[in-house]
């Protein structure tokens, strides 16, 4: 028997709403069968993936498949929200995307070093961030094969 497999779920994690907007509609236009979420700071990233605060219920804020992660955002930068990430036992095999405007060749070592699983920067055209979207959601959400999720919620 086929089973239906679960909607991925795609965190984003941007504090700028112009971006957010422009990913959002690349996703869609990529015809990616993804559930997104989004959260505009490294906090609320950690909260979301904790069940904290805001993202308490656990079916408002699934497990992602995949971050897509912003560097600059308020309160905690996306490279501390990584790092906090990878050394969670529980979260560090989430593949997380450094999504950035950066282009910088620190950026693109510190965040390697500290577990990103792919650093892209945004391209400056909505064609070609579509192209971009449709390549990540194309390879992370139906090329690779991801370790196995257990939901605590369902006894698994």
């Amino acid at each position: 028997m086929v089973s239906n497999p679960k909607p991925k779920v795609i965190l984003l994690a941007e504090d700028d709403a112009d971006d957010i907007y422009l990913i959002t509609e690349a996703v869609d236009e990529c015809g990616i069968e993804a559930r997104i979420f989004m959260v505009e700071n490294g906090e609320d990233l950690l909260d979301y993936l904790h069940h904290r605060n805001l993202y308490a219920e656990p079916a408002e804020s699934p497990r992602p498949d995949l971050i897509l992660l912003d560097l600059n955002m308020p309160l905690k930068d996306g490279r501390e929200a990584l790092a906090e990430i990878k050394a969670d036992p529980d979260l560090h095999n989430i593949p997380v995307i450094i999504l950035t405007t950066s282009r910088a060749q620190e950026d693109i070592d510190i965040t390697y070093s500290l577990g990103a699983s792919s650093f892209v920067s945004k391209p400056n055209s909505f064609k070609n961030l579509r192209e971009l979207v449709c390549k990540l959601g194309s390879y992370w959400l139906e090329t690779v094969k991801l370790p196995e999720q257990t939901d605590q919620s369902d006894g698994g």
